[in-house]
């Protein structure tokens, strides 16, 4: 028995915090918690669709290297042992790339992605890559090459996207750490309606190949302490980002002793553009700034860092961007691209260059709207999206490639004001779907952020049960 923990527990239960315990003090090997986590993956998968590239063969070949290093004391790094699943389209040597879309042509990629590499250096079992839609370009776990992706809590249910299979995987228990990314809410979407801990790190905290405006990689996990692990990982420095920030030493596993007391700290509930929010959202997230109040916060109500405006620029650039790269391709593979996708993009088409360089001016908007904010407050909560779930079967809740966006306001600006902003499961619907809480920072705070986060889950208390297994 280690720290509560005992060969009794389901290893697929635990997290990285307290497999790497269990190792430490030979409760159990590397070995046994693969084998554990392959199990139930076995139950779950035939209905959940996360997965792609499932190579159970080769975890097993670097659980057992790692179980005969836990054997001498040698760890090569902090997460050694720990099974992990990276996002497909984060390169991982020897398999392509699909981009969640069967128009790719598939050709197996030569090394690590950045993210990739650091987790493999620190000793991660990296067994599988998880489905995405295609393009990235939906909050959905819909795709024209993967399998469906469903929400583990009810698998009627969507598990949001683009990093749908992470989300999905991480709710179900497939190991404790998932690899997703982020350019418009990919990582804190699946993670509200997932019930996850997640960061969307400051722009350049995590170096990713090929860098993007707003394009982040970050941790989805059960708890927010494996989230600050994966950081300790993911953010050392890699030349291959010529947008990565400097290395910085932060102390991310140190989130314990801090309190919100004195703390300025903005809420934002309805805003005037998109869906509208459910009253159960509202009700939820309100629920939980009281709880920074109680904690000593002053909480101020505050008008929101974008409008409507900005949401249809940003469409329209995003519409432009996907329409160049999906014009060039044949129209035998054009044809094999999901319809909603190559609907939306196609409207890029008639786009002028001027509308084209307003959209994309619309980031510098709300920069400079975020920097304003933040001028006056410490941290800002608010919903990560506007609905408790929607169906596992649409491409988007509004299932209109007219009006694709409509529930990432609370995610895109902080992407594209480059500020951190995490997600943590602040309670339940009456059906008893996760809702999530958005916590973002001042650009370059994601360790003040992740305390905030870690105190937040310190009061709401531990997350369980999770989505048990289909019979």
């Amino acid at each position: 028995m280690t720290d509560g923990i005992s060969k009794a527990t389901a290893l697929h239960e635990l997290s990285a915090v307290e497999l790497i315990a269990g190792y430490k003090a030979k409760t159990f090997s590397p070995s046994e918690a693969l084998e554990d986590v392959l199990s139930h993956i076995a139950t779950w998968e035939p209905q959940l669709g996360a997965l792609y590239a499932f190579e159970p063969e080769v975890g097993r070949a670097v659980a057992k290297e790692s179980t005969s290093r836990w054997a001498k004391g040698a760890p090569v790094g902090p997460l050694d042992g720990v099974p992990t699943t990276v996002k497909e389209n984060i390169a991982t040597k020897g398999h392509p790339i699909p981009l969640g879309t069967a128009a790719t042509t598939l050709v197996p990629y030569n090394v690590d992605a950045p993210p990739a590499a650091r987790l493999r250096e620190a000793g991660a079992v990296i067994f599988s890559k998880t489905t995405m839609p295609d393009y990235g370009m939906l909050s959905s776990g819909l795709s024209s090459f993967h399998t469906l992706a469903r929400n583990p809590w009810d698998l009627t249910q969507n598990p949001g996207g683009s990093s749908a299979g992470a989300g999905a995987a991480a709710a179900a228990g497939y190991g404790p750490l998932h690899l997703g990314t982020d350019i418009g809410g990919s990582v804190r979407l699946p993670a509200g309606w997932c019930g996850l801990a997640t960061l969307k790190p400051s722009l350049g905290r995590v170096p990713i190949d090929p860098p993007f405006v707003g394009r982040c990689a970050g941790p989805m996990t059960r708890t927010v302490d494996d989230t600050a692990l994966m950081m300790s990982v993911l953010s050392l420095p890699d030349a291959r980002d010529g947008m990565s920030l400097p290395p910085a030493d932060i102390a991310w596993t140190k989130l314990d002793g801090f309190s919100p007391k004195g703390l300025r700290i903005g809420l934002t509930l309805d805003v005037d553009f998109g869906l509208p929010l459910d009253a159960e959202v509202r009700e939820t997230v309100r629920a939980a700034a009281k709880a920074f109040e109680a904690a000593g916060a002053t909480i101020v109500e505050v008008p929101w860092v974008m409008n409507g405006d900005h949401l249809i620029g940003l469409d329209a650039f995003w519409r432009a961007r996907a329409w160049d790269d999906i014009s060039k391709l044949p129209p035998d593979a054009q044809a094999k691209i999901l319809p909603f996708i190559f609907d939306w993009a196609k409207g890029g088409s008639q786009l002028s260059g001027g509308d084209v360089v307003r959209g994309f001016n619309c980031t510098m908007a709300i920069r400079a709207n975020a920097a304003k904010a933040f001028a006056d407050l410490d941290y800002m909560l608010s919903p990560v999206a506007p609905i408790v779930s929607y169906s596992a079967e649409l491409p988007s809740p509004t299932n209109d490639s007219k009006r694709p966006l409509e529930h990432i306001g609370y995610t895109v600006p902080w992407n594209m004001a480059e500020n951190p902003a995490a997600s943590v499961n602040a309670g339940f619907s009456a059906k008893g779907m996760p809702i999530g809480l958005q916590i973002a920072g001042r650009r370059f705070d994601d360790h003040g952020v992740l305390k905030m986060a870690k105190f937040f889950e310190g009061i709401r208390g531990p997350q369980k049960p999770w989505p048990v297994a289909p019979k």
